[in-house]
């Protein structure tokens, strides 16, 4: 005989269905109102920043910041306590940023002015894609993330590499241009290496020997080639990944054109439109 559930853990299972429950109504129900929210909190904290409207509303503004916060700390109590593992959400993706939105305004109790990191909160909007369970996000979303996963050494060997040119680049640049061209330290060549390699260019440093604007020439070239190389690694890596989803097969020949190569989920021909029959 099955001993009837405590008021308890009647409490946990209906909480754990509004929390994480998304296919239903009163969990997507609740999602949206978390979603607007956020939303809010994140207006709020921008509003703040304008000197007219925080020398008028700051009390206001803060007052409703407090009780966003303390609904997302409500939040996050509840949902350590629906589930049967609460550490795997207290260090999973979502529960570390549902924690990095609630930090900011406690921390700012005895450090004033880090309230201004609830902006962070904008993080959470990443729940979207789960809460409206479209396969199609679903799928990219999936490929995009496998193809950063698969592309994460090359892109580390490669910022290794920057890193070393720069260091480099910077010695070379104090030594060629020297301080009287700004370069008072190998670090502050370091910085101009850095700016330039990403093309950014602030021009508060600048070379002014023949050398060493022709040393900065080379590393403006250099920089067009840092920036395609990561697009290119990543690039590849979902294309890969897009060819694993939609395997192309020689199969399903169209019998009007007698076109091949469709995708084994292709529903029409790629040449006529005709639609495709399983062979």
């Amino acid at each position: 005989m099955t001993r009837p559930k405590s008021k308890y853990e009647i409490f946990r299972e209906q909480t754990k269905i509004i929390l994480y429950g998304t296919n239903t109504f009163w969990g997507r129900l609740f999602d949206l109102v978390l979603l607007g929210l956020i939303l809010l909190s994140v207006i709020l904290v921008m509003l703040d920043t304008v000197e007219g409207i925080n020398s008028k509303y700051h009390s206001q503004l803060l007052i409703c910041e407090w009780i966003i916060t303390v609904f997302f700390t409500i939040e996050y109590i509840l949902r350590i306590i629906a589930i049967q593992k609460p550490l795997r959400y207290v260090f999973s993706f979502y529960g570390i940023i549902d924690l990095l939105a609630i930090l900011p305004m406690y921390m700012s109790i005895f450090f004033p002015g880090t309230s201004i990191l609830t902006i962070v909160r904008i993080l959470r909007f990443l729940r979207l894609f789960k809460i409206l369970h479209i396969p199609q996000i679903s799928h990219q979303s999936f490929q995009l993330k496998e193809a950063l996963q698969a592309s994460k050494e090359k892109i580390l060997v490669f910022i290794y590499f920057v890193i070393i040119s720069a260091i480099i680049i910077g010695a070379l640049m104090y030594v060629v241009e020297g301080r009287e061209s700004g370069f008072t330290s190998i670090p502050v060549g370091i910085y101009w290496a850095i700016v330039t390699l990403t093309t950014v260019g602030y021009g508060d440093i600048s070379p002014a020997t023949p050398l060493g604007q022709f040393l900065a020439s080379l590393v403006m070239i250099m920089g067009y080639g840092i920036i395609a190389v990561p697009t290119g690694i990543v690039t590849a890596e979902f294309a890969k990944s897009s060819l694993k989803g939609n395997a192309v097969s020689t199969k399903n020949t169209c019998k009007k054109c007698n076109a091949q190569l469709h995708f084994d989920n292709a529903k029409y021909c790629h040449e006529c439109g005709t639609e495709l029959t399983k062979n």
